[in-house]
Protein backbone atom coordinates (compact mmCIF):
# COMPACT_ATOMS: atom_id res chain seq x y z
CA UNK A 1 0.00 0.00 0.00
CA UNK A 2 1.13 3.40 -1.01
CA UNK A 3 -0.41 6.58 0.87
CA UNK A 4 0.55 9.88 -0.96
CA UNK A 5 -2.21 11.77 0.44
CA UNK A 6 -4.83 11.48 3.77
CA UNK A 7 -8.04 10.62 1.05
CA UNK A 8 -6.38 7.60 -1.06
CA UNK A 9 -4.58 4.81 -0.49
CA UNK A 10 -2.69 2.89 -3.53
CA UNK A 11 -3.04 -0.98 -3.49
CA UNK A 12 -0.78 -3.12 -5.72
CA UNK A 13 -0.75 -6.74 -6.85
CA UNK A 14 1.37 -8.89 -4.32
CA UNK A 15 2.73 -11.01 -7.01
CA UNK A 16 3.33 -8.31 -9.96
CA UNK A 17 3.09 -5.63 -8.40
CA UNK A 18 0.77 -4.26 -10.81
CA UNK A 19 -1.96 -0.99 -9.37
CA UNK A 20 -5.02 -2.41 -8.91
CA UNK A 21 -6.95 -0.42 -6.98
CA UNK A 22 -7.51 2.60 -4.80
CA UNK A 23 -9.04 3.44 -1.67
CA UNK A 24 -10.50 6.90 -0.41
CA UNK A 25 -11.66 5.79 3.28
CA UNK A 26 -12.92 9.05 3.93
CA UNK A 27 -14.83 8.98 1.05
CA UNK A 28 -15.92 5.60 1.50
CA UNK A 29 -15.10 4.71 -2.32
CA UNK A 30 -12.61 2.30 -3.84
CA UNK A 31 -11.55 3.11 -7.86
CA UNK A 32 -10.64 -0.50 -9.07
CA UNK A 33 -9.25 -0.69 -12.60
CA UNK A 34 -11.27 -2.27 -15.00
CA UNK A 35 -8.75 -3.58 -17.20
CA UNK A 36 -7.84 -5.77 -14.21
CA UNK A 37 -11.11 -7.76 -14.14
CA UNK A 38 -11.09 -9.04 -17.85
CA UNK A 39 -14.76 -10.60 -17.75
CA UNK A 40 -16.29 -7.41 -16.81
CA UNK A 41 -18.21 -5.98 -19.55
CA UNK A 42 -17.13 -1.90 -18.80
CA UNK A 43 -18.01 0.76 -20.88
CA UNK A 44 -16.43 3.71 -19.87
CA UNK A 45 -19.01 6.99 -19.16
CA UNK A 46 -16.82 9.84 -18.39
CA UNK A 47 -12.84 11.22 -17.82
CA UNK A 48 -12.26 12.63 -14.46
CA UNK A 49 -9.35 14.80 -13.52
CA UNK A 50 -9.05 16.03 -16.93
CA UNK A 51 -7.39 19.15 -16.37
CA UNK A 52 -4.40 17.08 -15.76
CA UNK A 53 -4.13 15.02 -18.69
CA UNK A 54 -1.08 13.92 -20.13
CA UNK A 55 -2.43 13.27 -23.68
CA UNK A 56 -5.37 14.14 -25.46
CA UNK A 57 -8.17 11.85 -25.81
CA UNK A 58 -10.87 11.80 -28.38
CA UNK A 59 -13.12 9.64 -27.94
CA UNK A 60 -16.42 11.96 -27.46
CA UNK A 61 -16.89 10.84 -24.04
CA UNK A 62 -17.73 14.14 -21.41
CA UNK A 63 -14.06 15.46 -20.00
CA UNK A 64 -14.86 16.76 -16.50
CA UNK A 65 -11.85 19.29 -15.00
CA UNK A 66 -12.21 17.45 -11.12
CA UNK A 67 -14.62 15.43 -10.19
CA UNK A 68 -18.48 15.36 -10.26
CA UNK A 69 -19.80 17.92 -7.74
CA UNK A 70 -21.34 14.81 -5.96
CA UNK A 71 -18.03 13.99 -4.85
CA UNK A 72 -16.87 17.77 -3.91
CA UNK A 73 -15.25 18.57 -7.47
CA UNK A 74 -16.47 21.24 -9.60
CA UNK A 75 -18.14 19.09 -12.15
CA UNK A 76 -17.15 21.53 -15.20
CA UNK A 77 -16.35 19.89 -18.07
CA UNK A 78 -13.38 20.73 -20.62
CA UNK A 79 -13.65 20.39 -24.22
CA UNK A 80 -11.90 17.54 -25.93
Amino acid sequence: MFQKTPLSQRQYCAKCGGHLMTTHPPLGLIDVFAATLPELEFQPAVHVNYAETVLPVRDGLPKLKDFPREFGGSGETMTE
